[in-house]
């Protein structure tokens, strides 16, 4: 294996029939296990040196910082936290009042310590989620993870004794999803054994399940089908306004939503199947992926709409338009307070708050002024139960967080301010614009010195999910990659939501293309602009971005003199068997479908090494533990590239699920090795 300079070679093409790399699906299997230590063990090319001993104990003292801002989710009078630290690795869950939050040191009340339970378990428990029964705030459900995994084992937990409940709600290691009907219900959607799952691995039915009985007696309240995603349930104990509700994902973007009534009878939303919902008290709001016409006016994509809920059940279709698109504007998300609504949008990809509040004819608005140019600001957290109080996050890619406090009416006031970490003198973020091949004008932020001479560059992508690359505080990138005299790029190409449904549609299935060529194009913009060259680009994707790091390796190698894919899908013939893989085919096909294979074929990663091509150094991150996306991706694509010399570097973490690191030591390690990788094969001679 070759590091060093931009050294390329030449590869052989894969046999779409034949996979003779098939035996490292096995995940756990002695011989797949043993190619990845060996795998494992040549990155002490990259490791086993002091330059990246420092680096790594850089990076672990910017994640572990203690001022970090402890951002809180607020469960009546109590804000709640998750921290971890130099001495807390696997964290803390942690609770404090108002009043001593605002504080300089807050006095924090340990609930749970991750640290001692895996200790005392002799577990390696990652703490996957946390479910606060309302609106008592009483027990917990919370979920723990061996390694980082997307299964889980739930167990009750008493917040007044600080102790998990004997004989509690608790259920076995699967892809569970569990909710609060009462402190003696829960509806539950889990493994129940042979034929309870989803082809993609998911609960088909959701149980209700009464304290003191046992589960696998619960009796079945809905059932979904093998070919569906998933069914689960959730419950709204609004006083007043309490509902349930049962859920089943006919695929990725396609749900049926129906309301359990008190007697037992389930009645369907007539909703659009691809429409997101909430339900606050009386209204109902619901977000257009696609036009809809439920009466005589027509809805366009992207759009968020109002209605009574009570009506709306009995036929009305008598609609208030919130929020609607136009091609610089979409929404991100949206927050209810007890009487208002606040919208989070998106000009350009950068974000805009507004709080709207319901009148006739029309609702009130009135917007949230922003701190930062080109920035981003979110949503904390609310009490739509209790009161028109509000948290707010905001940052810029060179300007650290704020977290403000404000009741709606009254301006918000700074509670916690993140420190700089790392030297921003001489550095400007720029938004530009490339020209994709079909024309389509594509957004990216360039970060960094702007006077700079041909500086290695980053590009960061995802593209798809219609998921948006927004702008962001990254220390780890500021201060070793950034204040080290790097460019980093922030790529918004199509797939992605940075301009609604239609932006991310633009790049879905048959039209995937189109996020490769946006990327492109950025690359191409990034040399003719002289922003850098050629051979001092990377690119990094994770995921989904993995994928595009992939195609963007064997479609473009001349575009860039290294890539980085984390947790990466690869091998696009059999994702669809693999793991989590079934719930996918929505966004990419379905191999098995000769027309979606004809296509899929033509850019999978795996199936398109080219004997005479000339490839960029490739560094392959993926985890044992990741049950989303195989680790088999990453692993056959290194293995095919090695036994043909290609300069491919492989790490694979037994531990950390799809974040491929469970605590900030692993997430100091990988990115240490990214930044040493990046630094090694892009900063010699232009």
């Amino acid at each position: 294996m070759v590091h060093g300079g931009n050294h390329r070679h030449s590869c052989a093409v894969v046999s779409t029939d034949d996979d003779p790399w098939q035996w490292l699906e096995e995940i756990d299997s002695e011989a797949a296990m043993d190619w990845v230590r060996a795998r494992n063990a040549e990155t002490g090319k990259l490791t086993a040196t002091e330059i990246f001993g420092g680096l790594r104990s850089q990076i672990h003292e910017i994640l572990a910082d203690e001022r970090r801002i402890s951002y809180p989710t607020v469960h009546g009078e109590f804000w709640y936290s998750y921290w971890q630290d130099t001495a807390y690795p696997r964290g803390l869950w942690r609770r404090t009042t108002v009043d001593s939050y605002r504080c300089d040191e807050p006095q924090w009340d340990i609930l749970l310590n991750l640290d001692a339970l895996a200790a005392a378990e002799d577990e390696n428990w990652v703490c996957a989620s946390i479910n606060v029964r309302k609106p008592d705030y009483d027990r917990a459900l919370i979920g723990l993870s061996r390694g980082g995994g997307d299964a889980v084992v739930i167990r009750e937990f008493d917040l007044s004794t600080r102790r998990f409940v004997d004989d509690g709600f608790t259920v076995p290691e699967a892809k569970t999803s569990i909710t609060w009907v009462d402190r003696d219900l829960v509806l539950v959607a889990s493994d129940f054994g042979p034929g309870s799952l989803t082809k993609s691995g998911y609960a088909r039915t959701v149980r209700s399940w009464r304290r003191g009985t046992p589960l696998d007696t619960a009796p079945i309240v809905y059932e979904g089908g093998v070919d569906d995603v998933c069914v689960y349930a959730t419950h709204q104990p609004t006083p007043g306004y309490v509902r349930t509700f049962l859920s089943r994902r006919i695929d990725f973007y396609r749900n049926e939503h129906h309301l359990l009534s008190p007697d037992g009878t389930v009645v369907r939303l007539d909703l659009p199947d691809d429409s997101g919902w909430s339900i606050h008290r009386e209204w109902l709001t619901i977000w257009l992926r696609s036009p809809w016409t439920p009466g005589p006016t027509t809805y366009p994509a992207g759009a968020l709409l109002a209605t009574r809920l009570e009506p709306f059940l009995t036929g009305s279709r008598d609609m208030v338009t919130l929020f609607e698109p136009s091609p610089q504007s979409a929404l991100v998300d949206w927050h209810w307070t007890r009487h208002h609504l606040i919208l989070q949008q998106m000009v350009d990809v950068t974000s805009r708050l507004e709080i709207l509040t319901p009148a006739e004819p029309h609702w009130a608005r009135t917007r949230i002024p922003a701190t930062n140019e080109l920035g981003w600001a979110w949503i904390q957290d609310t009490q739509p139960d209790d009161n028109d109080d509000y948290l707010i996050g905001e940052y810029s890619f060179l300007a650290p967080a704020e977290l403000r406090a404000a009741i709606v009416g009254e301006p918000p006031q700074v509670l916690k301010r993140q420190p700089d970490q790392f030297d921003i003198t001489g550095m400007r973020v720029r938004q530009l614009f490339a020209i994709s091949a079909d024309g389509t004008q594509v957004p990216y932020f360039v970060i960094g010195d702007p006077d700079s001479v041909n500086p290695p560059t980053l590009i960061w992508a995802y593209g798809g999910f219609n998921v948006p690359s927004t702008p962001s505080y990254d220390p780890v990138i500021g201060a070793t990659w950034l204040a080290r005299g790097g460019t980093y790029v922030v790529a918004n190409i199509r797939g992605g939501g940075e301009y609604g449904p239609g932006w991310h549609e633009a790049a879905r299935g048959h039209q995937r293309h189109k996020a490769f060529e946006d990327l492109a194009a950025i690359a191409e913009d990034l040399a003719a602009r002289g922003i850098t060259t050629l051979v001092r680009l990377g690119m990094e994707g994770r995921s989904n971005g993995g994928l595009l790091a992939g195609v963007m390796y064997t479609r473009y190698p001349h575009l860039f003199g290294a890539v980085i894919a984390e947790v990466p899908l690869l091998d696009m013939r059999s994702f669809h068997t693999l793991l989590a893989g079934a719930s996918w085919t929505a966004e990419y096909g379905d191999p098995d479908n000769p027309d979606d294979w004809a296509y899929l074929s033509q850019y999978s990663p795996y199936h398109n090494i080219q004997p005479s091509q000339k490839y960029p150094p490739l560094l392959l991150i993926t985890s044992t533990r990741d049950d989303r996306v195989h680790p088999g991706h990453a692993r056959k694509m290194a293995a095919r590239l090695a036994e043909h010399g290609c300069d491919v570097t492989y790490y694979e973490n037994i531990d950390g699920g799809h974040a491929a690191a469970a605590d900030h030591r692993q997430q100091a390690h990988n990115d240490a090795l990214k930044i040493q990788f990046l630094w090694q094969t892009l900063a010699g001679p232009a």
